[in-house]
């Protein structure tokens, strides 16, 4: 039984793009399809997939150091997303490919080895994304070194 229910609600706007609008207030965002079939005004949804991979999984991490007492500010990610034909011939999304950097050094920051190992089992959107899609995950600290 589900403890909650998100409601997105989407309105043709003109051609392929749609007024995607939010609960709680958040302002609505236009999403369109790329030339030659929308007008790339606004996010594809192949976009709005990878975003919110990234969104979540930055959202995660932030979440295991802070629970430590620690301070990574500024993260960024980068996702990307693959996308071709499956073995149908239908344009799928492949495979994805999260790249997360700290914003300090690995050494200023406790625990580091016990999050890394943990937050991404807690990105709710990654975890179920994952499912039908392979997720790589890298993270890396502020002077590029590769931690996971």
């Amino acid at each position: 039984m589900a403890d909650q229910v998100v409601q997105v609600s989407l309105t043709q706007q003109q051609d392929y793009q749609f007024k995607v609008a939010f609960d709680d207030g958040v302002p609505p965002l236009l999403a369109d399809e790329p030339a030659p079939l929308g007008q790339g005004q606004g996010p594809s949804p192949v976009q709005l997939l990878a975003a919110a991979v990234g969104n979540c999984l930055s959202d995660s991490l932030l979440f295991a150091l802070r629970k430590f007492k620690q301070q990574p500010e500024p993260l960024s990610c980068q996702v990307s997303a693959e996308v071709g034909r499956n073995s149908e011939g239908r344009v799928r999304v492949l495979a994805m490919t999260a790249e997360l950097k700290l914003g300090v050094p690995a050494d200023q920051l406790q625990h580091l080895d016990r999050v890394l190992t943990q937050f991404e089992s807690f990105c709710t959107v990654t975890q179920s994304v994952g499912q039908g899609i392979p997720i790589t995950v890298h993270v890396r600290d502020a002077h590029g070194v590769v931690l996971k």
